[in-house]
């Protein structure tokens, strides 16, 4: 039954594809004057006289953290709940917005004491702590530019982004809590900062865990030590359109990281939209729940700055999935009434594997939209979510055989928001909008871009694909939130993503249109292989693999071969369906499912049954380390193999290759 919330937020979905229709640029400008508070209003929408460096709303002024804070405050709704924070071990709390300014603007004057001024760089090595909003925010609100480094990364990985970004402070904690035991950082910001050369001045750290950690006298502090003393009150500064917001590091093709570099106006305009429309975001009612780390663009922009820009309440949470059980999400979803949970398919394809059985022991009724993120969704992963998940209405009774008996479901089915964007791009690029058009969702497609996004698939000469064949996903304008260059590098900038097609830029992934003219991933163009001249799309194959009802997950690589020129390995996480299945019987079953699904091409030439696969720790597989392994290398790469929630699962994998 259609509710007349429904009917209205599909009018103005509309609205807003009819008002950008007419004009890119006076959408963007709509949008960003009706979200976004400007101290000084800006009169220039778009500088695109130097291509591909854009300037969007150059000549006016603005502030991200009294976007996201302040403003919600001084509105009267400082009793808001901005974050419930639920710790690992079970200890929470609830900030509202009010204790949230005061928390922010204490940790802005501790910078500012400690010689931190506009424009200098903040490297944040924390795990997902309340701390890690407030630092975030506190940068923005002084104007310093702020290199959130992902909390599994070495300390290689980490001294090298302190010295490209040349960060002044260091804002850490001893550690944190993972699967029940103590999880260490202060000792590899110690191993990172070894080595003199670098630039940092202070450390500050957030006493988490409560382990003995080395000190270093005059560098370290700890941050309740020099934040807890400072007053309440800042006096925020107001900072360009332009003004650096922050660089995020991600991986680049050469193996050196990238600084993708965002700025402030845009930025805000695009992920505040997009954080309303994409989830239908009503903060008054709302508790939002994006699972990801803040040390990705997913966590900066749909944690950080695109909900609490919209006066969201939301969770956030310092452990895995399955810790201290495989039920500890849903029984986060449960606790705080979550109503949009936004993820990753792998996180689904595991709690696939675990079994619905768990789901069904909680109450998730409060959930009436759900969101993906990180890598197109499989079909049966995205029905998984919205059956099992999405209309779970009642916890069920667990028998003391501990089966259970499910809860009561729903009869209409909940609407999922398949995302694709990309740290680059800043804010969503595609997605259906679900909770706001009326359009049949498709499992598996993002479908269509975000008002005011000119996305397009072009063939090999950039023209665009006339018919449902393969081709390269590309944008072809500007748009407010991408990225502005990278860190210290324009040409580099210039090459990676502007040089593929004339005035355009490319994603890096391939796609292909459909009978509709909805968009379709087919995964990055390196992962696209060529297999005695046929082009074949590892998420096809995946895809393929995973309707098979033995298979719980799968990753697919392409590995070089004299031969072919590629040939197709494929590792298998099996479900508990297989059970009393030989994994020789299992593999031949498999290769000859996916010859009948998709052609004898595509058949793989080994398929290695495996009990998980290389996954960081917000969930992304790193195809990188299979591809390795499939190439007959025996050793994995030690910075990747630091990134990894379970380094020992490439151990299992590379010794079932050698067999």
């Amino acid at each position: 039954m259609v509710t007349t919330h429904e009917i209205a937020t599909q009018q103005r979905a509309q609205e807003l594809y009819a008002q950008a229709d007419k004009n890119h640029l006076d959408y963007w400008a709509s949008r960003s004057r009706t979200e976004v508070h400007w101290d000084t209003p800006f009169t220039e929408i778009l500088d695109w006289s130097n291509p591909p460096f854009a300037r969007w709303f150059a000549d006016g002024t603005t502030n991200a953290c009294y976007n996201a804070v302040d403003r919600h405050v001084a509105a009267g709704n400082g009793d808001r709940v901005a974050l419930y924070f639920e710790g690992e071990p079970g200890d929470s709390q609830a900030v509202t917005y009010a204790e949230l300014l005061d928390r922010v603007s204490q940790t802005a004057n501790a910078l500012e004491a400690l010689g931190v001024t506009k424009g200098d760089r903040v490297a944040i090595y924390l795990p997902m702590l309340v701390e890690a909003v407030v630092s975030i925010l506190a940068c923005a609100r002084i104007g310093a530019v702020h290199s959130v480094v992902f909390g599994g990364f070495s300390a290689e990985a980490l001294r090298s982004r302190i010295d490209d970004a040349e960060a002044k402070v260091v804002i850490t904690a001893d550690g944190s809590y993972r699967r029940g035991k103590p999880n260490m950082l202060k000792p590899i910001v110690d191993d990172a900062l070894a080595n003199n050369g670098h630039t940092v001045e202070h450390v500050l750290v957030v006493q988490r865990n409560g382990e003995d950690i080395n000190w270093v006298q005059g560098r370290d502090r700890w941050f309740h030590d020099v934040v807890d003393a400072q007053p309440t009150t800042h006096e925020l500064v107001w900072h360009e359109a332009e003004h650096p917001l922050f660089i995020l590091y991600t991986s680049g093709t050469t193996g050196t990281p990238k600084g993708i570099l965002h700025t402030t106006g845009g930025y805000l305009t695009q992920v505040t939209a997009t954080a309303r429309d994409t989830f239908d975001l009503q903060p008054e009612t709302d508790v939002f729940w994006c699972t990801a780390d803040v040390g990705w663009v997913t966590g900066h922009s749909y944690i950080v700055y695109g909900p609490m820009s919209n006066g969201a309440t939301q969770v956030i949470y310092e452990g895995t999935p399955d810790a201290p059980h495989r039920g500890r999400w849903w029984e986060i979803v449960e606790k705080y009434g979550v109503t949009i949970l936004y993820t990753a398919p792998t996180a689904i394809r595991a709690a696939m594997k675990w079994g619905r059985d768990i789901a069904d022991r909680y109450d998730l009724s409060s959930l009436r939209l759900l969101g993906s993120v990180g890598e197109a969704i499989n079909p049966e992963a995205w029905y998984w979510y919205r059956e099992v998940i999405g209309q779970n209405n009642g916890a069920g009774t667990v028998h003391e055989d501990g089966t259970v008996t499910p809860g009561p479901r729903q009869t209409d089915p909940v609407a999922i928001a398949d995302t694709w964007w990309q740290t680059e791009t800043g804010a969503h690029i595609l997605t259906p909008l679900p909770a706001l058009t009326a359009e049949q969702l498709k499992p598996g497609s993002a479908q269509r871009a975000v008002p005011g996004i000119a996305v397009d698939v072009v063939d090999e000469e950039g023209n665009t694909m006339q018919d449902t064949s393969q081709g390269f996903l590309v944008i072809r304008e500007p748009w407010p939130a991408m990225a502005r260059t990278i860190w210290g590098d324009n040409q580099r900038f210039v090459d990676t993503y502007w040089s593929r097609f004339d005035g355009m830029y490319f994603a890096g992934d391939g796609a292909r249109f459909d009978e509709d003219g909805d968009i379709w991933l087919l995964g990055r163009v390196d992962d696209v292989m060529n297999v005695s001249g046929h082009r074949l799309s590892t998420t096809e194959i995946e895809s393929a693999l995973v309707a098979h009802p033995l298979v719980a997950e799968a990753a697919v690589v392409g590995a070089a071969d004299e031969t072919t020129g590629q040939a197709i390995y494929a590792f298998v996480i099996l479900t508990e369906e297989s059970d009393g299945v030989a994994p020789d019987e299992a593999e031949a079953n498999l290769r000859e499912h996916v010859a009948s699904h998709i052609g004898p091409i595509a058949k793989p030439r080994r398929i290695l049954i495996t009990s998980d696969l290389p996954k960081t720790r917000s969930g992304k597989i790193m195809r990188r380390l299979l591809k390795d392994a499939a190439e007959g290398k025996t050793q994995a790469d030690t910075t990747a193999l630091a990134t990894l929630a379970d380094p020992a699962v490439m151990e299992e994998i590379l010794n079932g290759m050698r067999g």
